[in-house]
């Protein structure tokens, strides 16, 4: 199952780098391609791909059921919301 999700913002770089420290202290984080600023987090129930772009932080969300992919993105949106409350983030999923 997979779900993504596009935040704009404009530094994008900044919250992926953030949120992929802050979410890899307690998860292994891996790289993705040659993107300096993105990666993925693997969790004991799925996986969090997070990339920078132009103007938007893209989240996708992997997991083996519809439970696993609900803490995915529960755990990234939840972070990136709160570490972009001035900004006023928003992180809306999509199916697909």
């Amino acid at each position: 199952m997979r779900s993504t999700a596009v935040v704009a913002t404009d530094a994008p770089a900044r919250y992926a780098k953030q949120l992929l420290a802050h979410l890899g202290r307690k998860d292994a984080v891996e790289t993705v391609g040659d993107d300096a600023d993105g990666g993925r987090l693997v969790f004991g129930y799925g996986t969090g791909t997070v990339t920078a772009g132009e103007g938007a932080l893209t989240l996708v969300a992997d997991a083996p059921d519809a439970e696993g992919l609900a803490h995915v993105q529960d755990v990234l949106a939840r972070h990136l919301e709160r570490f972009g409350a001035r900004r006023e983030l928003i992180v809306n999923w999509e199916d697909g």
